[in-house]
């Protein structure tokens, strides 16, 4: 990989580390990524729809959402009176590119730690 190639993705791990952060803390708990899963499958779901068959109430499912929605992992859509929540990838394919780009500096790091070993 060239220099250059590391030092832009450097560079966009940088602009969008705080960001990134948020998301990757929203996602660092075992119920919102459940939510996440079953968000996954597509469509909106309800509240009553994502509690259903778990043993967290809806005001706890409704925090986590809560959460998720900071990170602009999820939103909700307003339909009569019920929300329904929907996955808004954006932020997720951001965060799989950043560990993506953070993969190819790792290969390049051990490999640059593979030849100066086998030169020593």
């Amino acid at each position: 990989m060239h220099a250059n190639q590391n030092e832009n993705d450097l560079h966009a791990i940088v602009q969008t580390s705080e960001t990134l952060a948020n998301v990757f803390a929203a996602l660092g708990d075992p119920t919102r990524l459940k939510l996440i899963a079953v968000l996954c499958a597509g469509g909106a779901f309800s509240i009553a729809q994502l509690t259903a068959n778990t043993e967290i109430s809806r005001q706890g499912v409704t925090k986590h959402l809560q959460v998720l929605a900071d990170a602009g992992v999820v939103r909700d859509v307003k339909l009569g009176r019920e929300r329904l929540w929907q996955l808004e990838p954006g932020q997720i394919e951001e965060a799989k590119r950043t560990l993506e780009m953070i993969g190819r500096q790792w290969d390049v790091a051990l490999t640059k730690l593979k030849a100066f070993a086998e030169s020593a």
